[in-house]
């Protein structure tokens, strides 16, 4: 067989390739997925995410909590304004 026929034999076959193709690939995939050196991977990347989660949880905290203080600092400031003006 040349090559030219061993080309047109996986044409007309290419839907049984096809499925073989897919049937390795999850094979493959799967003992790719399993394995350790995967595991730990994504076991590091899943801790880094939620470090940062936790990290972007406590500065947005903080500015909330700067936020609200700067509110009431500024009704503070108003009273004082308004307790001035109706005093005189």
């Amino acid at each position: 067989m040349n090559r030219n026929e061993i080309i047109d034999k996986c044409v007309e076959h290419k839907h049984a390739l096809i499925f073989a193709a897919g049937i390795a690939t999850a094979l493959i995939g799967k003992k790719i997925i399993e394995s350790k050196t995967v595991k730990d991977a994504a076991t590091k990347g899943m801790a880094t995410v939620m470090s940062a989660k936790k990290d972007a949880e406590e500065c947005f905290q903080d500015m909330k909590d700067n936020a609200e203080d700067m509110v009431v600092d500024a009704h503070d400031e108003d009273k004082k304004e308004i307790y001035i003006e109706s005093k005189d």
